[in-house]
């Protein structure tokens, strides 16, 4: 079995929110949302995550409809479950009680049996002021590696 790369990631995440502590979780998923995640036909740009009655669900995820699916295509927008183990699952539902505090997946990718896992992140806002230092932070890294690069 060939295993394609697959490269799904939320690039504002680390610019948006102070990420604390990192989750890899499975997702629960039909024969056609899989197939079209293989395709690359997926983004977690706008997606949360919830806890709703024990269980973690993802919202907001799109899939993108299978091309060659007929009636059983999926839903592009619908909650997926996130499989997490239980002991994972209460640390979670007690950092969310904290007002102010999320839940927000990293990236997508295939696991080495060929499932697809999320990658998810407990997590903060930032502040404009943390935001406008980290742009600062890099734009003076960037300045530093073009001088090196010169010399």
């Amino acid at each position: 079995m060939s295993v394609k790369q697959l490269n799904i990631k939320n690039k504002r995440a680390r610019f948006e929110y102070h990420l604390l502590d990192e989750y890899s979780a499975g997702i629960q998923l039909t024969g056609t949302e899989i197939k079209s995640i293989r395709n690359g036909k997926a983004s977690i740009l706008e997606a949360y995550c919830v806890f709703v009655k024990g269980e973690v669900f993802i919202r907001n995820m799109h899939i993108s409809e299978y091309e060659n699916g007929s009636f059983y295509n999926h839903r592009p927008r619908a909650d997926r479950k996130l499989l997490l183990n239980r002991s994972e699952i209460k640390k979670i539902e007690r950092f969310l009680m904290v007002k102010g505090n999320t839940l927000i997946p990293l990236k997508m990718f295939l696991s080495e049996k060929g499932w697809v896992k999320v990658e998810i992140a407990c997590a903060q806002g930032k502040k404009l002021h943390d935001k406008r230092n980290d742009m600062k932070d890099k734009d003076a890294k960037m300045e530093l590696d073009r001088t090196l690069k010169r010399f």
